[in-house]
């Protein structure tokens, strides 16, 4: 009953994709531990009526796993099992150590089957949507009364602690699937992390700290490959909350995946940045770069490059792209509508 028991907490007690994955990582002593949880070793120990020993041991190897997560990173005396599917995919996958094609594939499988369209409408159903987008600093660093929660840059530089792992997407995409067609995962890593994230990551041995100026370095990368940087729908820069900086795209990307399998708006999951694309049509040379990099299919060319504002993120991929200086970037919300 042990495997059922994780199931239903990840909220898919009927899933013989996401069993596999659980067997995948632990054998049944594992899993039983594992369930047992919260606790502390010698707790769990008690509760099962096993050697105290043999608990920390499983313990230990399921945390590097990613499949549990102690209160305390360094002492490891208290322990949880993931408190949700999300925790769970990108613990096991946005790993430097993650290199197992056929992981990935039970993965992608699962996502494909069952999880994606789940979570999809899960999250277009929600009283708030918890991700927005930020835009790109190259698109807005000159515009007036740009605020220091969508500059990208000086949100990056209030961070304390900062560390980088893999993207659990794309080592997805990467291992069971056909790449990412905007960026290459294996020789620049895109996941961020803050705080207690990277604290996590360190700890782990699943990514490695950073300077702030290498985090920078990673973001502008990102805005020449056309990835949208994503944020927790907050406006607090820092805090405890605020542990990781994604940088999406639409090939790889939980939101983008959960929409297209849930069939539900991706605006439904996910917030706009303050801003919207614009064009220039004495520059625009209707080359098309702008409607390649655009991953919402918000712009069309003919003689001049269009914007559709209703289809718009205010990512500002297509702004760092136009060669011609064409596209450009005007804020059409209130400062309100970054949460505080």
């Amino acid at each position: 009953m042990s495997y059922e028991t994780l199931m239903m907490k990840l909220g898919f007690p009927e899933s013989v994709y996401l069993r596999k994955i659980l067997e995948y990582l632990m054998d049944e002593e594992a899993a039983k531990v594992a369930a047992a949880l919260p606790g502390s070793p010698e707790e769990v120990a008690e509760k099962l009526g096993m050697d105290v020993s043999r608990v920390k041991e499983i313990l230990e190897d399921l945390f590097f796993k990613g499949v549990v997560f102690p209160k305390d990173f360094q002492n490891r005396n208290y322990y949880r099992f993931a408190r949700d599917l999300i925790q769970l995919h990108d613990a096991t996958l946005a790993s430097k150590h993650m290199k197992d094609p056929e992981f990935a594939k039970l993965w992608k499988e699962f996502g494909e089957k069952e999880a994606h369209a789940k979570m999809g409408q899960l999250l277009a159903i929600a009283d708030f949507k918890v991700w927005r987008v930020v835009p790109a600093y190259r698109a807005i660093k000159d515009l007036p009364d740009v605020l220091p929660q969508e500059n990208i840059v000086e949100m990056i530089k209030a961070q304390d602690k900062i560390a980088v792992v893999p993207c659990s997407c794309r080592n997805v995409t990467h291992l069971a699937g056909d790449g990412c067609s905007h960026t290459n995962e294996t020789s620049l890593w895109h996941c961020i992390q803050f705080g207690r994230g990277a604290e996590y990551v360190v700890a782990r041995g699943s990514g490695k700290e950073i300077t702030v100026e290498e985090a920078l370095e990673i973001i502008e990368k990102a805005e020449e490959d056309g990835l949208i940087h994503t944020w927790p729908n907050t406006g607090k820069i820092v805090d405890k909350r605020v542990t990781v900086n994604c940088n999406c795209c639409e090939d790889c990307c939980e939101f983008f995946l959960s929409a297209k399998y849930g069939n539900v708006p991706i605006e439904s999951m996910l917030e706009k940045s303050r801003y919207v694309a614009y064009v220039d049509e004495d520059l625009c040379i209707a080359c098309g770069v702008c409607e390649e990099r655009c991953q919402f299919n918000a712009i069309a060319v003919d003689d001049v490059a269009r914007v559709d504002e209703e289809k718009c993120f205010g990512c500002g991929a297509c702004v760092v792209g136009c060669e011609q200086e064409a596209m450009k970037m005007k804020a059409v919300r209130p400062p309100e509508h970054i949460p505080t």
